[in-house]
């Protein structure tokens, strides 16, 4: 707080608070960063929590000024960040769709003529007269997503904030990305979804550490962006515990290491907790080790399946069906999360998959969860 009114202070007399030089308990969260997106590209940003990722697409939105360096934008911007970033929660969500474009630029007749665009494109049905504090989180995105692309910007900024929307939504954020890059709009995706990176980015920024990984083949920093955690446990069995101590994981199994295409595969875990858990997020995917592009997760989810954890001690499996991979060896990683995003468990089970008796053609898998009593 000290240094913040020191650099309003600054700023208030006509100083600069820019400064190379970092002061005590500083970090650089984004460092020596560079590069250019045309007109039309789409760029994904992909890296670890913590990486520089928000940071970046927040400096690129003006939200965050560089202490070095500068960065150039021409044409409209339109950028959903953060869920819930500029709605006023009292006021309505017909209110804030006016409030919320007239931030990106948009007149109040150019909001007047794509009004019912923007409520239809939302689907939030008879909320739209409710204020907005009562709105879900998904509810937030539909409305925000809604009015930035309706705002017909020239460069769009997209941050892991589609995660809360449902599978539907996605796929219909997905296509007018799609449609608007057709158009010439320049896109900047942040995600942990590899699949949507692969299909809608054509070169990508890997964040490690606050530095920036250029990457013009997308499949090569998909690999490097997995790479990052595979010294994570060990070889055959890579486990992370949250370190939470309300709750431990033990006693992990699987049905088998080698499978056939299509086969059933089962996992399961022990847990022992004091607390119960309410609508924590379980990630389910497989990557395919031959292909990085190859990014699979569970069909009836959108980047989670929530579910509750009781307290005690209770096993929770994992049932998978329609595995679309032929020979390859592959893994399948278990991610879960509780519902402030506190990771709990981050487990890799490396499998290998024989023949080719199998084919699909999408990414999606059947999934089916169970918790029960382990005592």
């Amino acid at each position: 707080m000290l240094y913040g009114l020191k650099d309003i202070c600054r700023n208030t007399v006509g100083l600069s608070s820019r400064s190379d030089v970092l002061r005590e308990y500083e970090f650089w969260a984004v460092n020596d960063v560079s590069f250019e997106v045309r007109r039309g590209e789409s760029v994904g940003i992909i890296g670890p929590n913590g990486s520089g990722k928000t940071t970046l697409l927040k400096m690129l939105n003006g939200i965050f000024w560089p202490d070095k360096g500068k960065i150039t934008v021409r044409g409209r911007v339109g950028a959903l960040i953060e869920v819930g970033a500029g709605f006023h929660p009292m006021l309505t969500g017909r209110e804030n769709i006016y409030v919320n474009a007239a931030i990106l630029g948009m007149s109040k007749a150019e909001t007047q003529a794509k009004f019912e665009s923007i409520v239809e494109f939302a689907d939030i049905g008879d909320f739209l007269d409710t204020p907005v504090k009562h709105y879900s989180s998904g509810m937030f995105v539909r409305l925000g997503f809604a009015v930035a692309v309706h705002c017909e910007p020239d460069i769009l900024l997209v941050d892991e904030v589609l995660a809360v929307g449902d599978e539907g939504f996605q796929n219909k954020c997905f296509n007018k990305i799609g449609q608007l890059r057709e158009q010439g709009m320049t896109t900047v995706l942040v995600s942990h979804n590899m699949t949507a990176i692969s299909n809608f980015s054509e070169k990508v920024i890997l964040m490690d550490k606050g530095i920036a990984h250029h990457f013009a083949d997308v499949a090569d920093g998909v690999k490097k962006y997995h790479d990052l955690f595979k010294n994570y446990g060990d070889a055959t069995f890579k486990k992370i515990n949250s370190g939470n101590e309300n709750i431990t994981f033990f006693d992990e199994s699987i049905n088998a290491r080698v499978l056939c295409p299509g086969d059933p595969f089962c996992i399961s875990v022990e847990y022992d907790s004091v607390l119960q858990y309410n609508d924590v997020k379980i990630e389910l995917v497989i990557l395919s080790s031959h292909d990085p592009g190859a990014y699979f997760q569970a069909t009836n989810q959108a980047y989670g399946k929530k579910i509750d954890l009781p307290k005690g001690r209770n096993r929770l499996t994992v049932a998978i069906e329609d595995i679309p991979i032929n020979n390859a060896m592959a893994e399948v990683i278990i991610v879960i999360w509780t519902k402030s995003n506190e990771l709990l468990l981050w487990w890799r089970i490396p499998v290998e998959f024989k023949g080719m008796i199998y084919a699909t053609g999408n990414n999606f898998l059947k999934a089916r969860y169970e918790i029960e009593s382990a005592l």
